[in-house]
């Protein structure tokens, strides 16, 4: 390893190896932007997509003609394979490396940099638009100005060091998206498996018979959240589940929950294992009644009034652990959106809930489906958690690589 080492106070008062420089993203060539596209010009169907930023990064919901599109391609500014497109509105500074596929971009509000690459490479710059700090005068940035990009600072390392570093950094890319493909596969497996096993289009070997419909109201009550709370009760007291966690999960995480204060002279509502939770309220149809089964033990666990609670009257014909992936499954959900009522706002009763009809299989083949389904889940945790540990290691990297603290032997 090379250590050493000057002292520059251009950039942010660090000491960096004496054969780096500081330089600006406008020593590296000229902002450019494409021709501006009219709305007119534009149409829901067409040859070339156009990308505005509301769709940079994602699908475009926006396409021009392909003669529009080859006359400003070749008479006005547009990129070359590897330069790097940055949003300069929206999410200020999000990358995509374009690939040559034909497209157009929108003017102003994506743009790059027109890099010569005999001060930095594309690769390399990649990975610093990552780290780099736009800075303007005015303190709050909501738009990256030409100026604001071409004055932003980084440190540059000579070519032999930067496509080193590009190649490291490539490789933890390349690990990140590769567990990432392996997670969004594995989610298309367990979706597989519910449609199948849910639904008894598929058996699980050692099960067969007729499933039974059941009404949800007669096999347990429902029960109401907290009363008379509002944020002001928050604090240090019981543990108690809100909208969000129900929302946001479909078994509750008591690791996340907040706390509320209750007096020893309320009679209020406590929540045990086994207990669903339903969303009572929601701004759009397709996210009100979202369910949440408790499976942990927890004790003096309350639950907030924006949701309300149902508790079984025994295990023996509805399993929570298979619950909770029935409550989520496609046809439950859209017999929760059936119930929703209301205008602005879209809002379900007790009562509605209770009248849903369930078609259960026996509670033996309940439990064998819900373990299959949470051997899916634990997979897909731990493929998460491996994700989120790349990222972190990918950080660490950045943080000693590009600013020269470790230098790699070239």
């Amino acid at each position: 390893m090379i250590t050493e080492t000057k002292n520059t106070l251009a950039f942010f008062n660090t000491e960096i190896p004496s054969d780096w420089e500081v330089k600006k993203l406008g020593d590296v060539g000229k902002v450019r932007m494409c021709k501006r596209v009219f709305n007119h010009e534009t149409s829901e169907e067409g040859d070339i997509p156009f990308y505005k930023i509301g769709t940079f990064g994602k699908e475009p919901d926006a396409f021009i003609s392909k003669e529009l599109y080859e006359n400003y391609r070749k008479r006005f500014s547009f990129p070359k394979v590897g330069d790097i497109l940055i949003s300069a509105a929206g999410t200020l500074g999000r990358t995509v490396v374009y690939d040559g596929s034909p497209a157009y971009f929108q003017d102003s509000n994506i743009v790059w940099i027109d890099n010569g690459k005999s001060l930095v490479t594309n690769p390399f710059l990649f990975y610093i638009y990552q780290v780099i700090k736009y800075e303007s005068e005015g303190g709050t940035i909501q738009r990256l100005y030409n100026s604001i990009i071409s004055d932003a600072k980084f440190l540059c390392p000579p070519h032999p060091e930067q496509k080193a570093i590009a190649q490291v950094l490539s490789t933890a890319d390349t690990a990140i998206h590769t567990t990432e493909k392996l997670i969004a596969q594995k989610v298309l497996r367990k979706k597989w498996l519910m449609q199948q096993l849910l639904t008894g289009k598929k058996r699980l070997k050692g099960f067969g018979g007729e499933w039974k419909e059941f009404q949800l109201g007669d096999l347990g009550n429902s029960f109401n959240g907290l009363t008379g709370k509002t944020k002001e009760n928050f604090g240090s007291g019981f543990p108690f589940i809100t909208y969000m966690n129900v929302f946001s999960n479909s078994r509750i995480d008591i690791t996340q929950v907040d706390h509320v204060n209750i007096e020893e002279n309320e009679n209020q509502n406590r929540v045990k294992y086994g207990d669903f939770f339903f969303t009572v309220s929601s701004e759009t149809p397709n996210e009100v009644g979202m369910a949440s089964v408790l499976l942990d033990e927890v004790e003096n666990l309350y639950l907030n009034s924006f949701c309300f609670g149902f508790r079984l009257f025994d295990f023996e014909t509805l399993s929570p652990t298979y619950a909770q992936f029935l409550f989520r499954f496609q046809s439950f959900r859209e017999a929760m959106c059936l119930l929703a009522q209301g205008s602005t706002r879209f809002n379900i009763s007790k009562t509605g809930v209770k009248q849903i009809l369930l078609t259960l299989p026996t509670i033996e083949e309940q439990t064998a489906i819900a373990q299959v389904l949470q051997a899916a889940d634990k997979e897909i945790s731990l493929l998460k958690a491996k994700a989120e540990k790349l990222r972190e290691q990918k950080k660490g990297l950045m943080q000693v690589l590009l600013t020269g603290k470790v230098r790699l032997k070239i």
